[in-house]
């Protein structure tokens, strides 16, 4: 079984922000096909997509953001998931809105959420998916920031993002995170690093 774990906040008053793309990708994949979610013991909306060559397990953890790496563990160790059978799905503030960023492991680029998964785990060798939240004003307090929502001029980036992500995590699905890296990180940035320090 793979899981695909995308991460934000729960509730009404975080819906649309910069800090659920996470979900909104996870979203995007159970809608494409069709799926049901359920609440597992209160820390997790799951979605069990059942495919020819496997499960997927899709989850949105209700842990909120800070404490995302509860609800993955608790499920990694139900399931009996391997780690490199893991995909985190989230927001980065310092990547351009939209643009979306690959890697096998990595630092959690100031990501509390990767932040809390990698206290969770103990390591940081987990395949990540960020998409790019924007940076904004950086007089601007950060945790202001990432609960806010994204411009009119941006939706349409996000969104175009957002199926971009969806496509991604498939790909991850068929054929892991080197396929991903390949086909979805922009081949016009900085040069690649080990895949162990991230910005």
């Amino acid at each position: 079984m793979k899981l695909v774990a995308g991460l934000g906040n729960p509730g009404a008053r975080y819906r649309g922000t910069r800090h659920n793309i996470g979900y909104e990708v996870v979203d995007r994949v159970i809608a494409r096909h069709g799926l049901r979610t359920d609440m597992w013991r209160q820390v997790a909306e799951t979605a069990e997509w059942r495919r020819p060559d496997g499960r997927v397990l899709l989850v949105k953890p209700t842990t909120f953001m800070n404490l995302s790496g509860e609800a993955v563990a608790a499920l990694m160790a139900f399931y009996r998931i391997d780690l490199d059978q893991v995909l985190i799905v989230c927001d980065d503030v310092n990547l351009p809105v939209g643009r979306l960023r690959a890697r096998p492991a990595g630092s959690e680029g100031g990501n509390n959420g990767l932040r809390s998964i990698t206290a969770s785990l103990g390591t940081t060798d987990y395949a990540r998916l960020r998409i790019g939240a924007g940076r904004g004003d950086p007089r601007r307090d950060l945790a202001d920031h990432v609960l806010s929502r994204f411009s009119p001029d941006e939706v349409g980036s996000v969104q175009a993002a957002i199926d971009r992500a969806a496509d991604a995590v498939e790909v991850w699905i068929d054929g892991g995170i080197t396929r991903v890296m390949n086909a979805f990180n922009r081949t016009d940035e900085e040069p690649e690093d080990a895949g162990n320090v991230e910005s």
